[in-house]
């Protein structure tokens, strides 16, 4: 049987490789972090210890979660400003119109 310290830390580097784009991988420091935190709490097991584990994987599949329902009900959130009014100008029907450009005079 596999021990609760080992399902957490495979949860927890399951939800960081999740997290990231396709093409990267999880940083190896933060890898060694969580490998440390967790051996750790084997060392001196403690309730407490597996509750703190289980957090952090509810809470790195929680972001993860968050992060896909953004990009997926909000696209606008990663355009400039003006790329922002000039969609939601495009999305209610209407064209913005053109301004003056103060360096051409």
């Amino acid at each position: 049987m596999v021990s609760k310290y080992s399902a957490g830390y495979r949860g927890i580097l399951r939800e960081l490789r999740k997290s990231l784009d396709p093409s990267r991988k999880v940083n190896p420091v933060i890898r060694s972090h969580f490998r440390s935190i967790v051996e750790s709490a084997r060392a001196n097991p403690t309730d407490q210890a597996l509750v703190d584990i289980d957090s952090t994987v509810l809470f790195l599949r929680s972001q993860r979660e968050h992060k896909r329902l953004v990009d997926r009900y909000n696209p606008l959130h990663d355009l400039t400003e003006p790329e922002r009014i000039k969609a939601t100008a495009n999305r209610v029907g209407l064209n913005l119109p053109k301004l003056p450009n103060p360096e051409s005079q």
